[in-house]
């Protein structure tokens, strides 16, 4: 995953009015040199937690995009068809996992950021420099997406993230906690408001879906140019097109995002991960209204693809509108659950080996996201060993399970020796700009 990095406002390096944050009051006479990064025994469990578990679910959403050879709904990438195991894995992915991951994943982004702003600040840090900090850290996250995306995977994450972080650094970081939920609630207003048209659109258009050739989703990522491709150099060509427009469609027009970055920065400022003790009531209120809800939202999708709603084609189509805004609903949700999971595993005395391995791959989430990649798209494209073409969505399922818990293994045994993840080793020396013990 990426890390996290959103905000902005008005340059000041008093407190903000309204703002639950320890920053010192008054700015200092001169700025401490910037704090090294957080280690291991500093760090709260629960958003490790959280990007270790979550890392399962973004392999399996991906892995989907791997089975070029499938005749496959254009919109979510399933296949149309399949065994009776399949057509189950269908179903719970397009309910449990699909679109439900990246509000998540930005959730926890902002709210690590907002942890970093607050780290270096109550350093003695200057707030220009944290600014410069987190810009240079967004910068490099946009050049990692780039490379990632060119390299291996069209639908990286990381160069949306960090444009979000670059422009919400500049908005709202140091913004009045009103001012950031008064924003949360108007873009899920609109969200509300553009997913209801959708419903409607699929209502009153006319129901005679567009030919192939006219569906703008196909013209610019069709599947057979993501990863069906033999040729590797077109590939590449292939893959930084759409990435380019994914950095500005998942960062900002899907809504989802913002929206959960914003929610992040006031959560951050109340150390709500950091002390889920202090805030269970929150915490299950989210939990157990956002996960059925947001299931709830992505359920008759489902039922859709699996043919046991028969609608128009353009209604089907708007319910995956639909399942994307109740998916903000159900990352908000597993973020929260995980949050009451780490408090409990706070009364042991010890955490055991599975807790051990999956907050250190939440450690190492850049490192293991890009890893999924590297042990996905070699052996599963067609310019590499092509094996998705033999694989089907039950298969599929249980290679990327497999891939999640070698990134699992791996993180474990480099927590054992004392080590960094590589990929969060190099971010951190080009964002800090001198070299930092891994």
């Amino acid at each position: 995953m990426a890390s996290r990095d959103p905000s902005g406002g008005p340059a000041s390096s008093g407190p903000v009015s309204g703002a639950h944050q320890p920053v010192p009051p008054g700015p200092s006479p001169a700025s401490a040199p910037l704090r090294s990064p957080v280690r291991s025994g500093e760090r709260a469990l629960a958003p490790d937690l959280a990007r270790g578990l979550m890392l399962l679910l973004i392999v399996l959403a991906n892995s989907v995009w791997y089975l070029w050879a499938a005749d496959s709904s254009e919109l979510v990438a399933h296949p149309v068809d399949g065994s009776p195991a399949d057509r189950i894995v269908q179903g719970v992915l397009i309910t449990v996992v699909d679109g439900r991951t990246y509000p998540m994943f930005a959730f926890l982004f902002g709210y690590g950021m907002v942890q970093l702003w607050l780290r270096q600040r109550a350093a003695g840090v200057a707030e220009k420099d944290v600014r410069a900090l987190l810009r240079r850290r967004n910068l490099w996250l946009m050049a990692f997406g780039l490379v990632h995306a060119a390299l291996l995977w069209f639908g990286d994450v990381l160069g949306a993230y960090g444009f979000v972080g670059l422009l919400f650094g500049w908005l709202f970081l140091r913004r009045a906690d009103r001012t950031l939920l008064v924003w949360a609630a108007a873009l899920t207003g609109l969200l509300a408001a553009v997913t209801a048209l959708a419903l409607l659109g699929g209502f009153v258009a006319p129901q005679t879906p567009p030919s192939s050739g006219d569906d703008p989703v196909e013209l610019l990522v069709p599947s057979s140019a993501l990863n069906g491709v033999e040729d590797y150099p077109t590939s590449v060509l292939l893959r930084i097109a759409p990435w380019f427009f994914l950095v500005v469609g998942q960062g900002l027009l899907t809504l989802t995002i913002p929206i959960a970055v914003l929610l992040a920065f006031w959560a951050a400022r109340r150390r709500v991960l950091e002390e889920p003790g202090e805030h269970l009531r929150l915490l299950r209120a989210t939990a157990l209204v956002g996960i059925p809800l947001g299931w709830l939202g992505g359920l008759p999708h489902a039922l859709y693809h699996l043919g046991f709603l028969d609608l128009p084609p353009l209604m089907g189509d708007a319910l995956v509108s639909v399942a994307s805004a109740t998916g903000l609903a159900t990352g908000l949700g597993y973020v929260a659950l995980f949050g009451l999971l780490a408090h409990r595993l706070s009364r042991r005395s010890t955490a055991g080996p599975v807790v051990t391995a999956l907050a250190a791959t939440g450690r190492r989430s850049l490192s293991c996201y890009l890893a999924q990649s590297l042990l996905c798209a070699p052996v599963l494209a067609a310019w590499g060993l092509g094996l998705g073409a033999h694989l089907h969505s039950a298969t599929m399922a249980l290679y990327a399970t497999g891939v999640w818990l070698v990134t699992v293994l791996l993180a474990f045994l480099q927590e054992r020796a004392g080590r960094r993840g590589p990929a969060e080793v190099l971010l951190r020396r080009l964002a800090y700009r001198r070299p930092l013990h891994s």
